[in-house]
């Protein structure tokens, strides 16, 4: 297959492609530094590689600075949704989009396995955006007649994601007190419970979604277990090689926080046979181990 990705340069995408050369595709993505809102250069390079399927990663991701700029994360993602998504259909043999949403679409549930028919009640500017998008690529599938596939992942972690996010963040203030000797860790609200696959599951499930993923349909990407941000976090000292000291930091919070986020795979494993292979503890150590990696680089250059 030929495979044209948005957001080739970011924490998925650099995954995704991976994975994809691994499986034979031709890879090839939108160069970096295009503002994939460009609708004119997202059209001339997606004629110029031609794929088979479009993988939408890109997107400004990050929930907690999105209540600081509602107004740009909305036009980045769901515009920049429309825009793709037109670029695509005027292609001469328009390929199969796999357009990546989020779970935070849901918003707060009751605690009970989110399912592709539960509501979508969106808590924040990140989840509304993406439910604009989504709503962008259920149109497109029964108006335009492309063949869009909506991927809902849930938390997904792993080696090389930025510490903007809570677990690589939690790793990186661990990995940072382990060369002090020992140290205080800050951390933020640790109640909400989260249900997290490690980044290369969610790889594989993208790719037998561009394969299997029926039109227009949705399909929750995630593991069916939840664990709370304290237990992530008590994994994570319980890893590390010195004594930590924990304590809350209220600049740390955000001004919502979904209590429970928990999803039901079931669609994806009868559609595509997909299911997680990697371990949270194994997760875990390699988030950490990179981080482990990552401040030592940063002392030995004086950074």
């Amino acid at each position: 297959m030929r495979a044209f990705l948005t957001g080739a340069t970011g924490f998925v995408g650099g995954y995704l492609a991976r994975h994809l050369e691994g499986c034979g595709d031709a890879v090839s993505g939108l160069a970096a530094g295009i503002d994939v809102r460009d609708g004119a250069q997202l059209e001339a390079a997606l004629v110029a590689a031609a794929p088979d399927v479009v993988y939408h990663l890109a997107a400004l991701t990050h929930v907690g600075r999105s209540w600081e700029a509602p107004a740009e994360t909305f036009s980045v993602n769901a515009l920049g949704t429309l825009a793709l998504l037109e670029a695509a259909r005027r292609l001469e043999t328009p390929p199969a989009v796999v357009l990546v949403s989020s779970a935070e679409v849901y918003g707060s549930g009751d605690g009970r396995p989110l399912r592709e028919s539960s509501p979508l009640v969106p808590v924040s500017p990140y989840a509304a955006s993406k439910v604009a998008a989504e709503f962008l690529g259920v149109q497109a599938a029964a108006g335009r007649g492309l063949r869009v596939v909506r991927a809902r992942p849930f938390n997904h972690v792993g080696p090389g994601q930025s510490d903007a996010f809570v677990v690589a963040a939690l790793a990186r203030r661990i990995a940072e007190a382990e060369l002090a000797g020992g140290g205080v860790v800050r951390v933020g609200n640790l109640t909400p419970q989260r249900d997290v696959t490690d980044v290369r599951d969610v790889v594989r499930a993208y790719r037998l979604l561009a394969e299997h993923g029926v039109a227009g349909e949705v399909y929750n990407v995630c593991t069916g277990r939840t664990f709370a941000i304290s237990e992530l976090l008590d994994r994570l000292v319980g890893l590390a090689r010195c004594p930590i000291e924990v304590t809350f930091d209220p600049e740390l919070a955000r001004p919502v926080d979904v209590p429970v986020l928990l999803g039901d795979a079931t669609q994806l494993a009868r559609r595509t046979g997909w299911s997680p292979e990697i371990g949270l503890d194994e997760t875990l150590a390699d988030v950490l181990e990179h981080w482990r990696a990552e401040v030592t680089a940063g002392r030995s250059s004086g950074a």
